[in-house]
């Protein structure tokens, strides 16, 4: 999914499968600022974009590879 030229959306057992997090750590990083906030679909249905997810992904991994090279 990284590095896809085309953006969908995604519901939350995708978010937490690409991601590995649970709920409750997806939406403490949220409410931190820490990750994507979700886009609202309806009145009880919400997704991410999947290009913000990816970035969020790649920002994590280029932060593990700076730390090892540091």
């Amino acid at each position: 999914m990284i590095n896809s030229n085309t953006s969908y959306m995604l519901r939350l057992p995708d978010v937490m499968k690409v991601t590995g997090l649970s709920r409750s750590s997806l939406y403490a990083l949220i409410k931190q600022g820490q990750f994507p906030r979700q886009i609202q679909l309806g009145p009880r249905a919400v997704a991410w974009l999947s290009s913000d997810v990816d970035s969020w992904l790649e920002e994590r991994i280029n932060a593990a590879r700076n730390m090892k090279t540091a």
